[in-house]
């Protein structure tokens, strides 16, 4: 495709993105981009919502009521916006995220951010192996074939959710005080905060639209037209979280039982969970436990950072304190956060 050049566009053209829509936006990563984008005054955000719903939005957040299940209603939601920011909890049924891709087309939403907030879709094996890995390439090929540019997060796993749900996730059973380290537990991954995703997607709509003539090579959002933004909060192993967990907690080495699991065992284990599973939840949380202890292979492809490189310095993206990070964990934890969230999904609203 021949570069767009912001001076070639029509009488009327203005080189920035105003008006963003956002499924999802009452919703933890999707009330953080809602409010990031708020934060820059630049934005209007309006927020699809189900006809009924009691979802809590951000303050400064339009509303937008639409039926799933009539395209017209969804269709004339999104009339006149610039981006739509697609967010969407596990339990939504399968064709949500279609039905919207199709509804954006007609509506002549020219971009999108799907739901994918991925790990490193550029390593196969991960891909591969991954159980919770997100259809990217069929998820950007209906985009891309109705006629839509796409830009999409890897951002790997959210740090202060990963940490907070638990020991089938990074390995922390806080009720217990019991740590179960991949391997030794020195394997470095990138993590990224919810926060940093927010400030992330923020700093890319803040951009230019497009360049303005062919010698402009200043960042835009067109420089990630149907590719990835690729972000991390911090490059770090499980020892590195545990310091950081006693550091803000007051914790020391004798309040914690550590034990040592071969991430390969430990992988094997969460598949035939999965597999062996009696009903959806038992099976999902098989999958996670086989989905982030992959990420901690030696060499798997957790650390990106240093095979891809990342987009931080390019959006201006500031440097992340961890304690800061872990302390909001820690308040998620004190919170019962996990329990809430599995009985949220258990019910399946």
């Amino acid at each position: 495709m021949a570069p767009k050049y912001a001076q070639d566009q029509p009488a009327g053209f203005t080189n920035r993105i105003e008006r963003v829509a956002i499924v999802g936006a009452g919703g933890r990563i999707g009330s953080v981009l809602a409010t990031a984008l708020l934060k820059t005054g630049k934005h209007t955000v309006t927020a699809l919502t189900r006809q009924g719903s009691n979802s809590e939005l951000p303050p400064g957040v339009n509303v937008a009521a639409i039926n799933y299940n009539d395209e017209s209603s969804i269709v004339a939601a999104l009339k006149g916006q610039q981006f739509l920011i697609i967010t969407l909890a596990g339990f939504a049924p399968p064709d949500t995220h279609s039905k919207l891709v199709q509804a954006a087309a007609k509506a002549g939403v020219p971009r999108i951010m799907p739901n994918i907030f991925s790990t490193d879709d550029s390593n196969a094996a991960l891909v591969s192996d991954d159980p919770l890995s997100a259809d990217i390439k069929g998820i950007t090929t209906s985009i891309a074939a109705a006629g839509l540019s796409y830009t999409y997060l890897v951002c790997s796993l959210w740090y202060e959710f990963s940490l907070a749900m638990g020991p089938l996730w990074l390995g922390f059973d806080f009720a217990n005080k019991k740590l179960t380290l991949y391997d030794d537990g020195t394997t470095k991954v990138n993590l990224t905060t919810w926060e940093l995703c927010g400030r992330a997607v923020a700093a890319l709509l803040s951009l230019k639209e497009l360049p303005e003539d062919a010698n402009d090579t200043s960042p835009t959002i067109d420089s990630w037209r149907n590719q990835p933004l690729v972000i991390s909060s911090f490059l770090i192993s499980q020892l590195d979280i545990f310091e950081s967990w006693k550091r803000i907690s007051g914790d020391q080495d004798s309040d914690w039982t550590i034990e040592k699991v071969p991430s390969k065992e430990r992988y094997q284990q969460g598949m035939e969970a999965m597999k062996n599973a009696q009903d959806p939840m038992s099976a999902r949380m098989g999958a996670a436990m086989a989905s982030f202890v992959r990420l901690y292979y030696p060499n798997g492809g957790g650390d990106y950072e240093s095979t891809r490189g990342l987009d931080n310095d390019k959006l201006g993206l500031p440097k992340e304190d961890l304690d800061e990070a872990t302390a909001v964990a820690k308040q998620m934890v004190d919170d019962g956060y996990a329990a809430k969230l599995y009985a949220k999904a258990a019910g399946g609203s």
